[in-house]
């Protein structure tokens, strides 16, 4: 039975992973468009050079496309999108006062691996997360998400005792038993109706910046993506705080349940990555996304806000 057990799940990976040549044509919505410049008249014009891109597999999009007036991003059509829609540009969003020099000193390595990253998660991770959305119901979509959420509570309710947060320890501590036993091994969030709501989470890099530890520069590591010197020790504690490394066997079936972990997650992430096109330095608006979110859950979402700070004397 066991063996049985091992075999569908291989057969699972494998048919997930399989188109991947299939989710790269125009039909994945998600897929990268290379961007175009409609022509201003009518009259023929002599074509402009195209960059050999075939040379080199990794090349980075988007990197330095502004035009010679300095206006390349400023009339970028999806950043108008952007804007009209949520009210603010990303890239001046995520854009930070500190030298980059000072929060990215290892810059040359950084975009070497975001060159690496980025191109395997074309070819491999998101054509496998494409059609993982394609050929599971939404359902069961829900279900698979909530059961690893409810896998990375035992983390969060680590890093809760250990950063001293006993109210979230314990709200964490109930929504792990409630949907591990109610909720089924945790495929239906039942603790969310009994007023026992989801938190951003919490992982050991987030505990040593409560602890005092600084950041540390910059550094996009291969195949696991953007963190910090401080963040990348949270990885590894994950790992083995993670339930399935230990009551799982064989290692194949817990390798498996792994990978539709990532996958999931990548998933979750394709309507998320429209953020990331248009006429963008992605290395830059990824590093600069990814450290204002890191500041944003050390900080627990509290913003220091100056606004109004004038007005304080005054009683409305």
């Amino acid at each position: 039975m066991l063996e049985r057990t091992t075999l569908n799940t291989l057969v699972l990976a494998t048919f997930l992973s399989a188109p991947l040549a299939l989710a790269q044509d125009a039909s994945d919505p998600f897929a990268e468009i290379p961007n175009e410049t409609p022509a201003a008249s009518t009259a023929p014009q002599a074509p402009a050079p195209v960059a050999d891109t075939d040379a080199d597999p990794f090349a980075e999009s988007g990197a330095d496309t502004s035009d010679s007036t300095g206006e390349g991003a400023a009339e970028d059509g999806v950043g108008s999108a952007l804007e009209d829609e949520y009210g603010f540009d990303p890239a001046d969003e995520f854009a930070s006062a500190e030298e980059p020099e000072q929060r990215d000193p290892w810059e040359g390595f950084n975009r070497a691996m975001f060159r690496f990253n980025d191109t395997a998660d074309r070819w491999f991770l998101k054509p496998a997360a494409t059609s993982y959305r394609q050929i599971t119901p939404i359902f069961m979509q829900t279900g698979i998400s909530n059961f690893f959420s409810n896998v990375h509570e035992l983390n969060n309710v680590l890093n809760d005792v250990l950063q001293w947060k006993w109210k979230q320890a314990g709200n964490d501590t109930g929504r792990f038993l409630i949907n591990t036993t109610v909720g089924i091994a945790g495929l239906f969030d039942v603790a969310q109706h009994m007023g026992l709501e989801p938190n951003d989470g919490e992982d050991f890099g987030q505990t040593l910046a409560v602890w005092g530890l600084p950041s540390g520069p910059y550094v996009v590591v291969p195949m696991l993506g953007p963190s910090t010197i401080r963040d990348f020790p949270g990885e590894v504690v994950m790992w083995y705080t993670n339930p399935l490394t230990y009551y799982v066997d064989p290692n194949s079936l817990e390798y498996t349940i792994k990978m539709v972990d990532v996958i999931q997650s990548r998933a979750s992430l394709l309507q998320a990555e429209s953020l990331l096109q248009g006429d963008r330095d992605r290395y830059v608006l990824m590093r600069d996304a990814y450290l204002q979110r890191r500041e944003f859950l050390i900080n627990d979402g509290e913003q220091e806000d100056d606004f109004g700070g004038d007005l304080d004397e005054y009683d409305f």
